[in-house]
């Protein structure tokens, strides 16, 4: 039976990273996507829900507007410029660690079950970078991947995953929406960087937790990540903005919190990128969300059947 660990942040504002235990439950196998191109295209569905089951657990991570604070420090290649940069490379420069919090999670996935996890899942995948380290990491591994946003996709398979020799060995990608079923289960399956926030209604995320749910082995794990805090729940200005240097000064991060409605929390947040000569990307990513916060995940992951 499936099971999750909290930790708090390091840092101002809070991401508590979840990790929730399937319990045991059948499932009919789903026909095979046909694979057009590079990736597997299936229907979007339309945002329904129906309640079932779920199971929460946290861990220590960093808050969404800064990078990671283990990241290693590569010395940039070149000085980025706003008509030069490629702004799915800043992102995972920026943002993303996937080596060093795969391996966490590895780890942690064994403490559970002692075994070793060998299928990865990732939603909301974008550039499939995580996916490239997981079969990077062990050739008995494999993963899938899913995201409606089929540029992104074609991105990640040029720079992550074609000087793997993938996809179509070890690596599915699926150009799909995340709430249709998919015919393989995982040991693990991650929802990073909030981006199950874009279910704004109650029902239409305990039907994504539902979804995942019922895509886990027995023996399976769920990893998502939150942020809050006072700070967060509320407009900031220009000054306010979180701001840090990547790549030894090459360009700068910067998290803006836009909008926030104390009534229904939604959200809309922007990654804006800053150069040495002046330049910037103003709104590289734009997020419109809602706020939830860990006890309304515990609640809906619970109900969801995680334990």
């Amino acid at each position: 039976m499936p099971q999750g660990l909290m930790k708090a942040p390091q840092r101002v504002p809070k991401q508590d990273t979840f990790q929730s235990r399937k319990k045991k439950q059948k499932q009919q196998q789903q026909p095979k996507p046909k694979r057009t191109g590079t990736l597997e295209k299936a229907k979007t569905l339309t945002l329904t829900a129906t309640p079932r089951h779920s199971k929460l657990n946290s861990a220590q991570g960093n808050p969404p507007g800064r990078p990671h604070a283990k990241a290693k420090s590569k010395k940039a290649p070149r000085r980025y410029t706003a008509a030069k940069a490629d702004k799915h490379e800043l992102y995972q420069l920026a943002v993303q660690c996937a080596e060093e919090e795969l391996e966490w999670i590895s780890e942690l996935y064994e403490d559970l079950y002692k075994q070793r996890a060998l299928c990865l899942r990732e939603d909301f995948c974008g550039t499939a970078l995580w996916i490239a380290e997981w079969v990077k990491s062990d050739p008995s591994r494999h993963a899938i991947g899913l995201d409606l946003d089929a540029p992104t996709l074609e991105w990640g398979v040029k720079h992550n995953l074609a000087p793997l020799g993938e996809p179509g060995n070890r690596v599915r990608l699926l150009n799909q929406n995340v709430l249709d079923p998919v015919d393989t289960k995982s040991h693990l399956t991650l929802a990073l960087n909030f981006s199950y926030w874009v279910f704004k209604k109650r029902l239409d995320l305990l039907r994504y937790f539902i979804a995942v749910h019922e895509g886990l082995e027995e023996k399976g794990l769920f990893v998502l990540d939150a942020y809050g805090g006072p700070r967060y729940m509320e407009k900031m200005t220009k000054r306010e903005r979180d701001r840090t240097k990547i790549e030894n000064g090459a360009f700068t991060y910067v998290w803006d919190l836009a909008k926030f409605n104390a009534i229904d929390h939604s959200i809309v947040n922007h990654i804006h990128f800053e150069f040495p000569d002046g330049t910037s990307l103003q709104k590289a990513f734009t997020y419109e969300w809602r706020f939830w916060s860990l006890p309304e995940l515990a609640d809906l992951l619970q109900e969801a059947g995680f334990s």
